[in-house]
């Protein structure tokens, strides 16, 4: 049995039955990630004495016949973003490079009550800007299919870990894409759920109003089962909210994938003609289209929508990420915490500031550190922020529009497959365009999937499933029929 191979589902069920231990299980991975690891620079920072120990208290449990969670002693990692209390946490960034978090995220807080194995930190793009996870501080992640490619970004180490067999599944974060694109790149599940859904106390903050946790996972069912883990209220982040329940008296009930009828009843999609536009690879379109063509064999209603305001998504979106990225990385003075070139020559407080941030950041975030001041600066705050703010609204308006009609939206993850390591890193505007089918989800705080629905050139290809607000089990119902019938 390859033991790293195993979904979560087969995990727990193999863990349960004692067909192998927790400490053998973490033991395997451990191996795989010193042994393989350095090629493709997923992990940033492991944890071998926390994961053995926690998968000791968990073989403890199991020979004493308790109850387990679902995740109880399987392997897992956590982009290096997301705070795990005693753990090196740097964002990806030197000026982080020696920051020791001093508390538990809300999701790892969770994940550590349900049994998690932490086994480390993930590889990302600095402060998680970037779409191919050569914007890291330390080291670029390759992509585990070809090794001349990206993995995408900014959750690059996650995507690859996942992909690599180097961990059963793993925590991303999704500003604009971070999740859905990587995943779409490296062939697995990455999910973003509805902003609020998850708590984002413990996450070192990009842009507050669009990051969001979510799954990256080989299956829809795994992707599930951490969502239900990590989702719900939190009072340390007044923007999480409890899980919204359907009301079964509701008029209008919820529509259901019947899988023994192996057909989708009354499920009606919706296919936006502003997302296969000039500028998609033509082998990615029929690839995806070839995917929608199964979801209308399987029974669903397949009609063309248009999110008009789709065009001005990533400007708008750059716009208002940039203008809260240069308010939220102001904290990174070389004061409080962090770099800090006090003793490099520094004559004054105005001398550490300034060296600390031209020294500590890499040149992406100082990109859009500078983008985000002159957008909010006196004179331009009304023609740039309150303008893409306006525009904001307009985007989540279509997608209200469309969802009064029709149940799901499908669309491509990725105008590309996975781009060559160096290809874009000099052209800053076609690597944003790489997110061109993510940006407006963040914008309007959808919940989506990226699935791999194919290959194209012997890569990946995503296929992206996008709910209405808190209907996330509508998205993993339709999304796990979908997997099962490719069967991916």
């Amino acid at each position: 049995m390859e033991l790293h191979k195993l979904t979560i589902k087969e995990t727990y069920e193999g863990l349960k039955k004692k067909k192998f231990s927790s400490l053998e299980l973490t033991r395997v991975f451990l191996e795989k990630i010193e042994k393989e690891d350095k090629k493709l620079g997923a992990f940033i920072n492991l944890s071998p004495e926390i994961a053995l120990n926690t998968a000791k208290r968990i073989d403890e449990k199991i020979e004493n016949g308790e109850d387990l969670s679902p995740l109880a002693g399987i392997p897992m990692a956590v982009k290096d973003n997301i705070l795990v209390e005693g753990e090196r946490c740097t964002a990806g960034s030197k000026i982080l490079e020696n920051y020791t978090a001093v508390y538990d995220a809300c999701v790892v807080e969770r994940l550590k009550k349900a049994g998690a194995v932490i086994l480390g930190k993930t590889n990302m793009d600095e402060f998680a800007m970037g779409s191919s996870g050569e914007n890291s501080g330390f080291f670029p992640t390759k992509n585990p299919h070809n090794e001349s490619r990206v993995p995408g970004g900014s959750s690059s180490g996650s995507a690859a870990a996942v992909a690599a067999s180097f961990t059963v599944y793993a925590l991303g974060s999704d500003t604009g894409g971070s999740i859905r694109q990587p995943a779409s790149f490296c062939g697995v599940v990455g999910f973003k759920p509805t902003y609020g859904a998850v708590s984002r106390f413990g996450l070192i903050a990009m842009a507050s109003s669009l990051d969001q946790i979510g799954p990256i996972t080989k299956t829809v069912d795994d992707a599930r089962t951490v969502f239900n883990v990590i989702k719900g209220k939190d009072q340390m982040d007044s923007t999480s909210v409890e899980s919204k329940i359907q009301n079964p008296k509701s008029p209008a009930p919820e529509p259901l994938a019947r899988y023994g009828a192996g057909k989708i009843q009354n499920l009606r999609i919706g296919v936006p003609r502003e997302y296969f536009v000039k500028g998609i690879d033509s082998k990615v379109e029929n690839v995806v289209k070839k995917a929608i063509d199964k979801a209308r064999e399987l029974g669903a209603k397949i009609e063309e929508i248009s999110l008009p305001h789709t065009e001005y998504a990533i400007a708008c979106y750059y716009i208002i990420m940039s203008s809260e990225v240069s308010a939220n990385l102001a904290r990174y003075d070389g004061i409080k915490f962090g770099y800090s070139a006090f003793s490099k020559n520094a004559h004054n407080l105005l001398d550490v500031y300034l060296k600390s941030r031209q020294e500590g950041f890499g040149d992406e975030p100082k990109r859009r550190i500078m983008l985000g001041t002159y957008a909010l600066s006196a004179g331009y705050y009304e023609a740039y922020y309150l303008r893409a703010q306006k525009v904001r609204s307009l985007i989540k308006k279509d997608f209200e529009e469309s969802f009064k009609k029709i149940d799901l939206i499908l669309t491509p993850t990725c105008p590309t497959t996975a781009f060559r390591l160096g290809e874009k890193i000099k052209d800053p505007l076609s690597m944003y365009l790489s997110d061109v089918f993510t940006v407006p989800i963040n914008l309007a705080g959808l919940p989506a999937v990226s699935v791999s629905c194919g290959k194209a050139g012997g890569l990946p290809v995503g296929l992206q499933v996008i709910g209405p607000w808190f209907k996330e089990e509508r998205i993993f119902d339709f999304a796990k029929l979908f997997e099962q019938t490719l069967n991916l």
